[in-house]
């Protein structure tokens, strides 16, 4: 019986490391890319950010808050910045931007730039972080779907 538990918790957690593999963005060059809803999805994380800020804020200032209700909204803010990390990183850096592109040095420092505030929204609430980031997201589309 524990041999079949130990087998049966083996497949579980293979097919789960599958599944969680599985989600990711490809890297084969698949060719099925849509970069507005890229860019529609980093705006959504930076309005979840500065949501979660003033969240953390709010709570902040109660006299008896409740840390669980805090920690909760610390975790939100860091795995939305860590998932606007990757679709800066993983998909843009690695996959869109090409060496020879028109303005790559441009494209590279705005993507560059967000992953800092993003960084930065994660170690402070700090608002001034999220309007950079918004800035720095509306100016690499402008550059990025120019004609």
């Amino acid at each position: 019986m524990k041999k079949i538990s130990l087998s049966l918790l083996a497949a579980f957690f293979c097919l789960f490391m599958v599944v969680n593999t599985v989600a990711a963005h490809c890297e084969i060059p698949c060719g099925i890319y849509d970069d507005q809803m890229r860019i529609t999805m980093i705006a959504e994380h930076v309005t979840t950010i500065e949501k979660s800020m003033n969240q953390i804020m709010k709570i902040q200032k109660e006299k008896d808050h409740d840390p669980n209700q805090l920690i909760r909204w610390v975790m939100n803010k860091e795995d939305h910045a860590n998932e606007l990390q990757e679709i800066v990183s993983q998909y843009f850096m690695t996959q869109r931007i090409k060496f020879d592109a028109k303005e790559y040095d441009k494209k590279i420092g705005l993507l560059h730039q967000m992953l800092v505030y993003a960084m930065k929204c994660k170690q402070t609430t700090d608002m001034d972080n999220i309007q950079k980031l918004r800035e720095a997201l509306k100016s690499f589309e402008a550059l990025y779907f120019a004609k």
